[in-house]
């Protein structure tokens, strides 16, 4: 895989740029290999930043005008993680995760914070993965899953900045489409699977010693976090729910009932998932989602009257679950009473596409702010969840396909 930087500064944002993101200015390099390093500008505000993927490449965005600061040349198709320390991104392709540093970061100082901008950067080394899978981001570590080996590693990603942090590597006994969760005393919890099948997860202490495992999750895929380092992970008949190292199943009301995508927040002990029913389906275009209750270990179902895509979960900040429609609507539920409490008009009416990799209205949330994607006119929106109003559009210049927030 190769990659190159270009710089892009438009006219209409320099003043933008000059003030906010100073840094990222002041590079221009015709030859990334002899440029000299940029020194970081200090910014009154935090200046945080967007990464989004195109046919070809990554873009940078300031993440208030949405104006680029950078644009990376990428082979092949490309995904998107935040890192874990509000700065860095990964990308996965070709045969590992590459790092991007988008240039902007805070760094805490008593009772204040120092912010600084800089031109982003993507690093000449990369973690090294046979088909680079899930990116969680738990417990101030991150993890990074393997699915053509089944390694998985970690590392503190606030190390990031200072070049490769050094990694803790755990195998697991077969290679498979998994994911692994670090626990805050050091434990794991990891799915079990091959390259035929997968079956459920299993949780290990600090010492990687089984402390519990179960087996009944077919197709286990994907895993959230909720309020107290509570896990779950989807089944195609249900959940498993993680707490305090216990393993418990809630059943889908329907013999098969995926739950394959999730979406969590610490400031709720609800769950927002998926919800499929058709297991022939070459594309279900479901309107239910699911609500997974870790404390009442229920599942509550929400009929959203129109279909949504798997790149269309999200949270807000006060822990309401967040679902982009295909009727263009951003769709706010309350978990708790599980109701559709507002709909936000954001894009026109579209479609999901039959391939997962082809670009479709992606949602990503960062703070009080949800950021739409809008493939079919190139657009890019915020959206102010507070007030529900779209702040800012911007036209991009490649038809976008996944975003990411680094903060």
């Amino acid at each position: 895989m190769t990659a190159t930087l270009r710089v892009v500064v438009p006219a209409i944002a320099l003043a933008t740029l000059l003030t906010g993101c100073a840094g990222s200015t002041d590079a221009t390099p015709a030859d990334e290999s002899t440029a000299a390093p940029v020194a970081p500008t200090e910014v009154s505000t935090a200046a945080p930043r967007l990464a989004v993927t195109h046919d070809g490449g990554v873009t940078v965005l300031d993440a208030s005008s949405l104006e680029p600061v950078a644009e990376f040349d990428l082979d092949g198709f490309t995904r998107l993680n935040a890192a874990g320390d509000g700065r860095h991104v990964l990308i996965s392709a070709g045969s590992g995760f590459r790092v991007l540093d988008t240039g902007a970061w805070s760094e805490p100082h008593g009772d204040h914070s120092h912010h600084y901008t800089a031109a982003p950067a993507l690093a000449d080394w990369s973690f090294d993965a046979e088909k680079p899978g899930h990116v969680v981001r738990h417990a101030d570590v991150t993890t990074l899953f393997a699915d053509g080996t089944g390694q998985v590693q970690t590392f503190d990603p606030h190390r990031l900045s200072e070049g490769k942090p050094e990694t803790a590597i755990h195998q697991t006994p077969e290679a498979h489409h998994g994911v692994a969760v670090d626990l805050a005393d050091g434990g794991m919890v990891t799915t079990v699977g091959n390259a035929e099948s997968r079956s459920g997860v299993v949780v290990l202490d600090a010492d990687r010693k089984e402390v519990a495992r179960n087996e009944q999750c077919p197709g286990v895929h994907g895993e959230a976090a909720a309020a107290d380092e509570v896990l779950v992970f989807g089944c195609q008949d249900g959940v498993l729910v993680v707490r305090d190292g216990v393993i418990n199943k809630i059943q889908s009301p329907d013999v098969y009932g995926r739950i394959g995508n999730q979406s969590g927040s610490e400031a709720s002990p609800i769950v927002l998932g998926d919800y499929k029913t058709d297991k022939d389906a070459e594309l279900e275009r479901p309107q239910r989602v699911m609500l997974v209750d870790t404390v009442a270990n229920r599942l509550t179902p929400v009929d959203l009257g129109t279909s949504y895509s798997f790149r269309s979960l999200g949270r807000g900040p006060q822990g309401e679950a967040l679902v982009l429609g295909t009727d263009g609507a951003l769709h706010v539920i309350d978990p708790v009473t599980a109701t559709v409490t507002r709909k936000i008009a954001v894009v026109d009416p579209w479609t999901e596409p039959l391939e997962w990799q082809d670009p479709r209205p992606t949602l990503a949330v960062s703070g009080a702010i949800a950021y739409v994607t809008e493939p079919a006119t190139g657009e890019l929106h915020a959206v102010d969840l507070a007030t529900g109003a779209v702040t800012a559009t911007a036209q991009l210049e490649h038809t976008p396909n996944e975003i990411t927030a680094a903060a």
